[in-house]
């Protein structure tokens, strides 16, 4: 069932919440892929270009875990130790649309990769801009494309601005951001959405079809000690390189504080395009708070009943989302390392 939405037009909901269950891909997705390549975005791409449901035809590039060129770095240096045939890397956004530069190398290491030491990658950036590549694969295709962001909005909200008439040929759009809950970057704030919140506005009130990926599922699917330190004593070049990622231990300068980074973070949303039989998913109406006060950056989640009544109608700034609520862990876990390093790996 797709959720409800329309182009520009007022939007009503129901008193009860709206059930999304999504079937399974029968055959490949073409997918591009947005990303601020730090740890996380690393190990997406990893399950992404192995996993035989998904066809990634680009990637698109910005700053936010790391600066914008060492972000293509990282992107082709993870496609090389994986073996990824020739796929348009393109770099984007130097800076969010309205906010001052920002980064987050406290958590993701100087270079986003944490302390992963990767050789010199001998591939090309495409010779454009993140936008242009994003209209050319657009314009080229004969079959609408999923549109998978992981990092901060600005190359999409550009496209959006841009090329409107190309939204038609999006499937759907599916973001690691926000959260119907706590938040990360602020106390209700999730990073990527925090990072450059007018992008997020800006893509959230396209009009095209959405799936959240938020801190409500990304911060459950957490990888067993045991497991972790298993993948980092491993020979293999990519399970060595799993391990470190996931044993990267992160130190707040602010505060001295320190935590391990223990999660598969952005992988998870590419694990929901293809099995989302192993989340939980409702739809609710989302606005991101654009304000200068303590809530900006906040994805606002109206999980309330409405039947249309003291409020009136919600206007059409109150997009209709899929968002992820309940995940299988272990299920996920499964999925995503049988992908990068078992059996559908060697497919």
């Amino acid at each position: 069932m797709e959720p409800p939405h329309t182009k520009g037009q007022p939007v009503s909901y129901q008193a009860a919440v709206t059930p999304y269950a999504p079937e399974t891909p029968s055959e490949p997705v073409p997918v591009i892929l947005d990303v601020d390549t730090g740890i996380d975005d690393a190990m997406a791409i990893m399950f992404a270009v192995r996993h035989p449901l998904v066809d990634v035809q680009a990637i698109t590039c910005v700053a936010g875990n790391a600066s914008v060129d060492q972000v293509v770095r990282n992107t082709q240096q993870i496609l090389d130790l994986i073996g990824a045939p020739e796929i348009p890397v393109a770099a984007g956004a130097l800076r969010p649309l309205v906010e001052v530069p920002r980064h987050a190398s406290w958590v993701h290491g100087e270079t986003g990769l944490g302390t992963v030491d990767l050789p010199p990658t001998q591939r090309t950036p495409e010779p454009v801009h993140a936008v242009e590549l994003l209209r050319r694969t657009l314009a080229a295709t004969d079959r609408p494309i999923t549109l998978v962001t992981l990092a901060p909005m600005t190359n999409l909200a550009l496209f959006v601005r841009t090329y409107p008439d190309l939204l038609e040929r999006i499937e759907r759009i599916v973001f690691m951001g926000g959260s119907a809950s706590i938040g990360n970057a602020t106390a209700v704030a999730e990073f990527n959405v925090w990072h450059d919140p007018e992008a997020a506005h800006i893509v959230l009130s396209s009009g095209v079809p959405l799936t959240m990926y938020g801190l409500d599922v990304f911060n459950r699917v957490v990888v067993p000690a045991e497991r972790r330190a298993a993948l980092k004593a491993s020979a293999d070049p990519i399970e060595h390189t799993l391990g470190a990622l996931l044993g990267h231990v992160a130190v707040d300068p602010d505060s001295g504080h320190s935590f391990e980074y223990q999660v598969i973070g952005d992988a998870g949303a590419v694990c929901a395009l293809v099995a989302p039989d192993l989340f939980t998913f409702e739809v609710w109406p989302v606005q991101v708070d654009i304000s200068q006060g303590l809530a900006r950056g906040a994805t606002v989640v109206d999980r309330r009943p409405y039947d249309g009544g003291e409020g009136g109608e919600r206007d059409s700034e109150w997009r209709p989302s899929a968002i992820a609520l309940q995940v299988q862990v272990p299920a996920v876990l499964d999925l995503f390392f049988d992908t990068v390093t078992g059996p559908a790996a060697n497919r």
